[in-house]
């Protein structure tokens, strides 16, 4: 696990998958939200619907080369991880 890539461990199902943020996955989650700069995308992570919440964490564990069923993952867990994710690459 590297931290400095923005790389977090998330459990889904027993198992330990990682999440990475990386300039592709901004790149997607832009274009999977309509936001035209990396502002706007923030300020339209604040407020994520389970379908959405979900969006993103494909969309994080595909830059890391991973996949799980997303849907298998508690709430509170989801947006830790994201949240995390965030702030290990930006942060």
């Amino acid at each position: 696990m590297n931290a400095a890539r923005g790389e977090v461990a998330l459990e889904i199902e027993g198992k330990t998958h990682v999440l990475c943020l990386t300039l592709g996955a901004l790149a997607e989650l832009e274009a999977a939200f309509g936001c035209a700069s990396l502002s706007e995308l923030q300020a339209r992570l604040v407020r994520l619907s389970a379908q959405e919440l979900s969006t993103v964490l494909e969309i994080l564990l595909r830059a890391a080369g991973s996949s799980a069923d997303v849907m298998k993952v508690a709430p509170g867990a989801a947006a830790r991880a994201v949240a995390e994710a965030f702030n290990a690459a930006l942060g």
